[in-house]
């Protein structure tokens, strides 16, 4: 198991648009991934789980990855989210 913490950068945070990018990212991956904020964790695969977790801009969340690939798949994610979605 591996996870990073991470804090979202675009302000409107993790929308439907850059949730989906975020989903896509995350299907490329053969681990297991969960997105976890607060005391809520996740499937990052799901696009209603992630949405569930009204991210916003500045959150911290966590990206956890379990598998074969899980280092790559979250700092995959990470840097994903730190790219601010190029929004």
């Amino acid at each position: 198991m591996y996870s990073k913490e991470v804090q979202v950068q675009n302000q409107v945070g993790l929308h439907a648009r850059p949730a989906t990018f975020f989903i896509q990212k995350a299907n490329e991956f053969k681990s297991s991934i969960w997105v976890e904020k607060e005391e809520r964790r996740v499937n990052a695969k799901s696009l209603l789980g992630v949405l569930s977790l009204g991210i916003v801009g500045g959150t911290d969340i966590r990206i956890i990855a379990d598998g074969a690939d899980e280092q790559a798949a979250v700092d995959s994610l990470v840097a994903l989210v730190e790219s601010g979605f190029a929004e």
